[in-house]
This record gives structure tokens, sequence and C-alpha cells, in this order.
């Protein structure tokens, strides 16, 4: 039996916990809409400062987090769309909701995102 334990990967735990993060962040985003004006600024100052913090620590790696909301969908996007078979094969649709960012590096794609799609009326 091996009780070996697998070598560290911190490129992967930063992705993972960036990830998270952004999850997170989009979360606590929706709960400062619900706040009254004076609180929610604040909150939404300490926000912004945690998403800065999360895109400086990927930088510092090679990495970025691409948002593709509102984008024209492209079967070539680097993303999976969850709905996509909701739409007829001609329909114009567009990228609506992003429920996991794309994460690019140094050489390119790292990993794809996930994303829900709307029809362009």
């Amino acid at each position: 039996m091996d009780d070996s334990v697998p070598p560290p990967d911190p490129e992967g735990a930063l992705l993972d916990l960036s990830i998270e993060g952004w999850r997170f962040a989009r979360l606590f985003a929706k709960v400062c809409t619900k706040l009254d004006a004076g609180e929610g600024q604040r909150y939404a100052n300490q926000l912004r400062y945690f998403l800065k913090r999360i895109d400086e620590s990927l930088e510092s790696a090679g990495l970025r987090l691409v948002n593709l909301e509102g984008q024209p969908y492209d079967p070539g996007l680097p993303a999976t769309a969850l709905n996509i078979g909701d739409f007829s094969p001609d329909r114009r649709l567009y990228v609506e909701q992003m429920l996991e960012p794309v994460i690019m590096g140094p050489n390119g794609l790292i990993k794809s995102g996930t994303v829900m799609l709307r029809g362009i009326d």
C-alpha cells in the first residue's frame, strides 16, 4: 500500500481559491444591493478591495480571470454553455451569466469557464 502524499500544487490551490473567492464575491455583491445605501457602499468598497487582491495574487502567478458576461456567444469561446440546448442553432445568443470564470495564463487557456446564455431578441 502506497501512503505517499502527492506533491503540493500551489498553482492549483491558487486557482481553486480564486474561483471560490470569485463565486463568493458575486454572492456578496448581490447581498450588498439589499443593504441601505450607506452600509451597502461600505461593504461594496471592501468587496472591490477583495477582488483587487485576488487579481493581484493571480497576476503574480501570470494568471487572470476572464468574465465573458454580456459578450456575444460563439461556440469557440473557452466556456461550456449549460443551456445551449434550449436554443435553435441559428439563434443569436449572448453570455448572460458566468457561473465559473475563464482562467488564462501566459501561454493561453488554463481553465475554461461555465456560462448561461440568453437569446438576442
